[in-house]
């Protein structure tokens, strides 16, 4: 189709996120989404669950990643996470059977400063 410009969507379905690989600027692959979350009370996905690491599935670790944290790629269906692996591999991470509380607003504030981001809930 020449002469179409490919454009990011501005809505995208759970199910096309989840499973999607997620790579960083150096388009060196980090991971792919393994759950989102969202928070009931205001309609936000406050994390992607990245899940990172391991050998074919396993020995994986898990990190809750604020959602603002990644963007679309135009270009095809991958995330982008601007976040060095080294910085991932040093963040607070979780394992498939010890799911953090996601509606404790402490743990999720330190994730956000992590992360360099401001808390969902205070915008």
């Amino acid at each position: 189709m020449q002469g179409k410009t490919l454009t990011t969507p501005t809505t995208v379905s759970a199910s096309k996120v989840i499973g999607e690989a997620v790579v960083n600027r150096q388009d060196e692959s980090i991971g792919e989404i393994h759950e989102l979350v969202i928070d009931t009370d205001s309609g936000v996905i406050a994390y992607a669950v990245l899940s990172f690491g391991g050998f074919l599935g396993v020995g994986n670790k898990l990190f809750a990643i604020p959602w603002r944290a990644l963007e679309l790629s135009p270009k095809e269906m991958k995330l982008i996470l601007n976040v060095d692996k080294e910085v991932l591999k040093n963040a607070p991470g979780f394992d498939k059977e010890h799911w953090p509380n996601f509606a404790d607003r402490t743990w999720g504030q330190s994730i956000y400063k992590y992360y360099g981001y401001d808390n969902y809930w205070d915008l």
